[in-house]
């Protein structure tokens, strides 16, 4: 049996498996399936996926009929003073309900949070809080407490990737139609358009929602919802250390949950880290999370171009990755090089070259796997066909 380990290498991320911040979680939305969890139950901080619980709590004040669509929301001057992401409401003004809905979904918008908290919760956030908290136990999320309605930062305010998960599945289990919201790819506002910010909907196929998410103690946060062939999946993913890893990682951890519901589950042993030690779990409990390495630039003085021999121009060329072949995909890290690289050499059978580094993590020597020279298409493709932990490595972009 093969094991392999997620891994961090020091100075090659900001977030990733092993760092305090990460966490993924992988669900079958219609059967509760849980196809991969990876620290699922560690406290996190939510930062703007809080907005999906201030919507949860907005589509239940829709539905029992306390406010309408069209209702004109007051803005106060506590609402006026949040941070950005904001639409930049004047204290004072209004902003119809349906507008609010919409400024949350793509722009994140703070302030038009806050004006949607102080009319259901009665004139204080604070209190509106106290509500969220109160359903989001109803709901099963009994690691989750909020303290504001927008997601800026807050000590208090955890939660976890599974409890993300669960409001994710019950905003379209119980708004089926309100849910359509959350595939807006654009919202217009006073003459101004804004895209938004969950790029997944124009990037990944079947993907329809939910919510992105940023605070710095959070890194880059998704939970995201994809239909394909009849089966509709929800991940969860805390930690990124850029929005693009995000949504690499995220559509990365949705290709693998498809590919294993084609498969019949998931299957295979994997090796994650967590904590201190090492720890065998299920392939649907690990997934491989590296960046591409970083390009250093020597600090020798670059020779005259008359003293490179032509050999070595045409070997430097050979090694150079074709224009938009840069990316990469990681299959794994392993105890034994041999093991390393069969598993290269399965992960490059559709082409690739193989690429075999020694890193030592924990006092431990390990193989990382890895098969570079790919385009994004081939990446992509070279992930599916591989049983067990892979993940896609993005190229530079030119």
């Amino acid at each position: 049996m093969i094991a392999t380990v997620s891994i961090l290498v020091a100075g090659e991320a900001l977030a990733q498996i092993g760092d305090s911040r990460y966490a993924a979680f992988v669900q079958d939305a219609a059967t509760g399936e849980v196809l991969l969890a990876i620290d699922a139950d560690e406290p996190r901080y939510p930062a703007s996926l809080t907005k999906m619980m201030t919507l949860y709590l907005t589509f239940e004040a829709l539905q029992r009929g306390s406010i309408r669509e069209t209702t004109p929301l007051r803005v106060s001057r506590h609402a006026a003073s949040m941070e950005p992401s904001k639409l930049w409401l004047r204290a004072g003004s209004t902003i119809r309900v349906r507008d609010a809905v919409m400024a949350l979904v793509t722009k994140s918008a703070n302030d038009a949070a806050v004006t949607l908290a102080e009319r259901i919760g009665k004139g204080s956030e604070a209190q509106f809080a106290a509500m969220m908290t109160r359903r989001a136990r109803a709901l099963g999320m009994s690691r989750t407490t909020f303290r504001n309605a927008s997601g800026l930062p807050d000590p208090r305010q955890v939660t976890t990737a599974r409890d993300m998960a669960i409001l994710s599945r019950r905003l379209i289990q119980d708004f089926p139609e309100r849910y359509a919201y959350f595939s807006a790819t654009g919202f217009s506002w006073r003459g101004s358009h804004m895209p938004n910010h969950n790029r997944l909907l124009t990037r990944y196929e079947g993907a329809d929602g939910i919510k992105t998410g940023y605070i710095r103690a959070s890194g880059f946060n998704l939970a995201a919802s994809a239909m394909r062939d009849g089966h509709r999946l929800v991940a969860v993913m805390f930690g990124g250390s850029t929005g693009q890893e995000r949504d690499e990682h995220v559509m990365s951890l949705l290709d693998r949950g498809f590919d294993d519901l084609a498969r019949g589950g998931p299957g295979g042993v994997l090796m994650a880290r967590r904590g201190n030690g090492l720890r065998l779990v299920g392939s649907a409990n690990a997934a491989s999370m590296l960046p591409a390495p970083r390009r250093v630039v020597p600090s020798v003085p670059t020779p005259p171009q008359e003293a490179v021999r032509p050999a070595r121009r045409a070997s430097q060329a050979a090694r150079r990755p074709a224009p938009g072949r840069d990316w990469a995909v990681q299959v794994g890290a392993y105890a034994e090089r041999g093991v390393a690289q069969s598993a290269a050499r399965r992960a490059a059978s559709r082409g690739g070259r193989t690429e075999i580094r020694r890193v030592r993590v924990r006092g431990r020597w390990l193989w990382r796997s890895r098969v570079g020279g790919l385009s994004a298409a081939q990446a992509r493709s070279a992930c599916r066909a591989v049983r067990g932990g892979c993940i896609v490595i993005p190229g530079r972009r030119s």
